[in-house]
């Protein structure tokens, strides 16, 4: 191996590379071509993605600071090194969010006349409006808690937007209290003010509860106000072995969560100092761990402004989902993948064959076992109900739901319990990994004896992010798929060790050692002087030891190819380390989720589709599936995801030699928005006869269907 490749610097750390990918989602808050109401909604995820980060991230980088660790990163980052240098890249983050508001968004909503008022804006007839509203819609809900001698600082909910105030008898105004209210959250935020004219106007809720102070602590001077929210530490680990019921242990871990340790203050930039130092010094943090905001603190609500009614030309076109021509005026939707393989390509086609599948299987007499992973659901399942169906009809029904899928554990409680009590098999997963693969395995009698249909995919079995995510999903009925998925549920339901599948590679056992073999082929073909060629499209690459065999493939002429939505620990175009390496990331309408992998093979062009990122996490302790494409129709509908994802020039960054992420220049160029592209083509595949109008206005664009990689 390349001496160079040890070096610290030809990392980029974890964190800060995740900071980056979430401020490529706020280019999007930024970009003018984007209608401004999605806008709005790509501001506030910037700030749900935020609330995550610091929950795990940085909850877990203090957990190490103070147990002592002191151990560098690959990028040669000490924990309170990285912990400097996320607080800096954070905060810089945060003003560039509410430069964002200001400047872009609320600028936007007042020429579309869409107003948030202050209390002093307020007319005297919003006033006596607002009067009426607090005295019976807020005040009988609000609990204001004052510290005295006798009453102790109270314990603050995690994410909770609270009034910070400090109180004074008139008579004596150097003796003040800290009091606090809650904002309530069982109130809509987003209050709508009658208003003459055509302009809507709103208050938000903190600002009337602020402005009506006076009468919560009637007789008492209000000296300083200050909006506050904290956000604590959500990450904890579970001693699983020790764990009698693994169900009660999530949810104790989860009322946890409400009351870790605090992480993260954010304040009205103009805080009473007086207020300020209260807040720190009772709930134990830094002023590093302080962020001042200079406009309403929490931009979730930005998602309430995004869905009101009457702004439809403000979003995206309406994007409806297309069926896959297979699957068109099919009644019975296992005649179909009897026959042939079926690669369904999400959202662009609809998630229903998946649906209608596992629907029917519950329905059929002829079928006799149905046996699943789920990972993370939706609120209200159709999956979960035809499972319930199928117990109900006296199938097997064998479910393994992780129930330890970072903050959808409550909802995978819930579904694991109404699953048990319809009579399935739950399995909530093997101790100490996380069982992340996709895999739908329906065992069906037929006459020429028992028949096996599977499903692999590389999202979750989510209907509703199934519209929202780019991912992909195979349909089959080949005997190779269907036996290896029985081995894998027998492996994952009992005490079988892994086992030599025909197709399926499994993490943690195999799949790691197969991705390296691949990647050490292409560097002795390389070195050999033959055509060698690596595309991988995936969400992160962290795994310093893949980083290392693709420096290393790289030295020796292997062109790389990295299509990575999110986290990014390769420097890419680095002179002798990595010349032949690009990164690509794509931040668009839907996130893209889907996980390919390609390799030229001297010509045999291996691709495969898998459930797991290049992570350690994902290598080393998690149940995952990597999957081959053998059907040579279906491999150049692969190949052409790839190829035309690459060729986006619009929603596509760059990774720069510096670390940073640029967009490609697009003059003198063809305009290539590879999702827009993926949806125009979808749309063409389908049957003239029974084709659905689409809503959805694309500008034309050249077709490159038959252009491959």
């Amino acid at each position: 191996m390349d001496a160079r490749v040890s070096k610290e610097h030809n990392f980029i750390n974890r964190e800060l590379s995740w900071l980056e990918f979430n401020h490529r989602v706020l280019e999007e808050a930024y970009d003018p071509h984007n209608p401004l109401f999605e806008r709005l909604k790509f501001a506030a995820i910037v700030c749900s993605n935020l609330d995550e980060f610091f929950m795990v991230r940085v909850a877990s980088l203090r957990d190490q600071i103070e147990a002592g660790f002191n151990k560098k990163d690959p990028s040669g980052l000490a924990p309170e090194e990285e912990m400097a240098a996320i607080s800096k890249r954070a905060h810089r983050m945060v003003q560039e969010l509410y430069q964002c508001y200001h400047h872009s968004i609320k600028r936007g909503l007042k020429k579309v006349k869409i107003k948030l008022l202050h209390a002093k804006e307020l007319s005297e007839e919003q006033n006596k409006y607002l009067d009426d509203f607090f005295s019976k819609q807020v005040f009988p809900v609000l609990t204001p808690m004052v510290v005295d001698n006798s009453r102790p600082f109270p314990l603050v909910m995690n994410k909770s937007l609270n009034i910070g105030i400090l109180v004074a008898d008139p008579k004596n105004r150097k003796n003040f209290h800290f009091a606090t209210v809650q904002v309530p959250g069982v109130l809509d935020r987003l209050i709508e003010i009658p208003s003459p004219g055509e302009t809507r106007n709103f208050i938000l809720l903190e600002e009337l509860i602020k402005n009506k102070l006076d009468q919560i602590f009637f007789g008492y001077q209000i000296l300083a106000t200050a909006n506050y929210r904290i956000t604590r530490n959500g990450d904890y680990s579970l001693d699983e072995e020790g764990a009698e019921d693994l169900l009660a242990a999530i949810e104790a871990s989860l009322r946890q969560r409400k009351w870790g340790s605090v992480i993260r203050l954010e304040v009205d930039k103009n805080a009473d100092t007086r207020l300020l130092e209260i807040l720190t010094e009772e709930l134990e943090i830094t002023l590093d761990e302080v962020y001042l905001i200079s406009g309403p603190i929490d931009l979730h609500f930005l998602h309430r402004i995004a869905a009101l009614k009457g702004y439809d030309h403000l979003l995206n076109p309406p994007f409806e989902p297309v069926m896959h021509k297979d699957f068109y005026d099919v009644e019975d939707i296992f005649s179909v993948i009897s026959q042939k393989d079926v690669l369904l390509h999400h959202p662009y086609h609809s998630f229903e064959p998946v649906l209608q599948l596992i629907q029917e299987a519950a329905e059929d007499p002829q079928v006799l076992a149905i046996k699943q992973t789920l990972y993370r659901v939706s609120g209200n399942s159709p999956i979960v109900d035809a499972l319930v169906q199928a117990a109900e009809n006296g199938k097997q029904v064998t479910v393994l739901m992780e129930i330890k899928a970072r903050f959808d554990e409550q909802n995978n409680i819930h579904w694991a319990k109404k699953l048990e009590k319809a009579g399935c098999h739950v399995i909530y997963g093997l101790a100490g990994l996380k069982t992340h693969c996709k895999v739908l395995l329906i065992v069906r009698s037929e006459e020429e004896g028992i028949k096996r249909y599977v499903h692999l995919g590389t999202g979750n079995y989510n209907d509703v992010t199934a519209r929202l995510y780019s991912d992909i999903g195979l349909l089959t009925a080949n005997p190779y798929f269907g036996a290896d998925a029985s081995n894998l549920f027998n492996m994952l339901s009992g005490l079988s060790q892994p086992l030599e599948m025909h197709r399926l590679v499994v993490a943690p056992s195999h799949l790691r050692n197969k991705i390296m073999k691949f990647i050490d082929r292409e560097t002795e073909n390389a070195q050999q002087g033959k055509k060698a060629h690596i595309i991988i499209k995936i969400n992160s690459l962290t795994d310093q030891n893949i980083i290392e065999a693709l420096y290393n493939a790289s030295q020796a002429g292997v062109k790389i190819e990295l299509i990575i939505r999110g986290i990014c620990c390769l420097r890419a175009g680095v002179p002798g380390l990595s010349d032949h390496i690009s990164v690509t990331s794509i931040v668009g309408r839907f996130l893209e989720h889907s996980r390919i992998y390609y390799f030229w093979a001297d010509g045999e062009e291996k691709i495969y589709l898998s459930s797991a990122d290049l992570m350690e996490r994902n290598l080393n302790r998690r149940v995952e599936t990597l999957f081959p494409i053998d059907d040579e129709e279906i491999k150049q509908e692969v190949k052409h995801i790839l190829h035309v994802t690459l060729t986006d020039n619009v929603k596509a960054r760059k990774l720069t030699e510096q670390g940073i992420y640029l967009r490609p220049s697009a003059r003198g160029k063809k305009v290539f928005d590879s999702q827009k592209i993926f949806y125009q083509e979808a749309q063409e595949e389908v049957p003239k006869k029974t084709s659905r109008v689409s809503q959805e206005s694309f500008h034309p664009v050249t077709s490159i269907k038959d252009q491959v990689v």
